[in-house]
C-alpha cells in the first residue's frame, strides 16, 4: 500500500521503517557478529523490556493495591534498561567515531535519532525516580525538595512527572521499532556470531534483574506497609456504614 503523497522525506523514512519496508543493512563482522549482532542483541532487550514496561503499566490501574508488583516490575526492569542503553550506545560510539562497519550500516531515521535521547532520559529517569521514591518511604517521598512557582516538588511528583516524558517518547519509538524487532528477532536465514555472547548478556542481565528486585521490595517496604494499613483502615470504615 503505497503512502500518501507530499508527506516529508523524514515522516516517510519513520513510516516505512516501522511496516519493516525499509530496514538497516547490518554488517555481519567479527566472533559478535558486529552492527548484525548488536542490532539482534538490542532487539531482544527491547522486546523483553516491552512485556515488562506493559505489565508495569498494569498496576497503575490500582498502584495502592498492586504496589508490590509495580515495585518489583520497576525493579526488574533496571538492568535491562541499562544493558540496552548500553548496546545502543556502543552503536552509536562505533558510528560517530568512524567504525567503517557501523558506517556501512547507517545511522537510524533522522526523527528517531532525534527521539533516542527523550527515550534513554525518560526511561532512565523514571526508573532512577522511582527507586528514590521507594527508598525516601512514604513521608518523605511526599515531601517537597523544591518550591518552583509556587509549587511543592516532591521525589514523587518528579517520578511521575518523568513517567509523562517516558510515556509520550517510548510509546512513538516502540510505535517505530516493535515490528523490525519482531523481524529482526525471527530471522533465521542467515547465521550471526556470537550467539552465546548475547546469551550471556541475556542472562546476565535476567539474573541481575532477579537479585535487584527483592532488594529493592525490601527497601520500599514502607510503602507496602502504609498501603495495607490504609486499605485495612478503609476495609473497616466500609464494615461500619455496613452495620450503620
Amino acid at each position: 500500500m503505497p503512502l500518501p503523497e507530499g508527506l516529508p522525506t523524514p515522516v516517510v523514512l519513520v513510516v516505512e521503517t516501522a511496516i519493516g519496508r525499509a530496514h538497516r543493512r547490518d554488517p555481519v563482522t567479527g566472533s559478535t557478529g558486529g552492527p548484525a549482532g548488536n542490532a539482534r542483541l538490542t532487539a531482544w532487550l527491547g522486546l523483553a523490556l516491552l512485556v515488562l514496561f506493559v505489565a508495569e503499566l498494569v498496576t497503575l490501574l490500582d498502584v495502592s493495591g498492586l504496589i508490590t508488583w509495580h515495585v518489583v516490575l520497576g525493579a526488574l526492569l533496571i538492568p535491562p534498561s541499562l544493558a540496552k542503553t548500553a548496546s545502543t550506545g556502543w552503536r552509536i560510539f562505533r558510528y560517530y567515531t568512524g567504525s567503517a562497519d557501523y558506517v556501512q550500516a547507517g545511522p537510524p531515521p533522522l526523527l528517531l535519532r532525534a527521539l533516542g535521547p527523550l527515550v534513554v532520559l525518560g526511561t532512565l529517569g523514571v526508573l532512577a525516580t522511582g527507586v528514590v521514591v521507594g527508598l525516601l518511604g512514604q513521608d518523605r517521598g511526599r515531601q517537597s525538595l523544591v518550591h518552583v512557582v509556587g509549587n511543592d516538588i516532591s521525589a514523587l511528583t518528579l517520578h511521575q512527572a518523568t513517567f509523562i516524558v517516558w510515556a509520550v517518547a517510548t510509546g512513538l519509538h516502540v510505535l517505530a521499532r516493535l515490528l523490525p524487532a519482531v523481524l529482526l528477532v525471527g530471522r533465521t536465514e542467515r547465521s550471526v556470531p556470537g550467539e552465546s555472547s548475547r546469551a550471556v548478556v541475556l542472562v546476565a542481565t535476567a539474573v541481575a534483574a532477579g537479585v535487584l528486585a527483592p532488594v529493592l521490595l525490601a527497601a520500599s517496604s514502607s510503602w507496602q506497609s502504609d498501603d495495607r494499613t490504609e486499605r485495612l483502615q478503609q476495609d473497616r470504615a466500609g464494615v461500619h456504614v455496613v452495620h450503620r
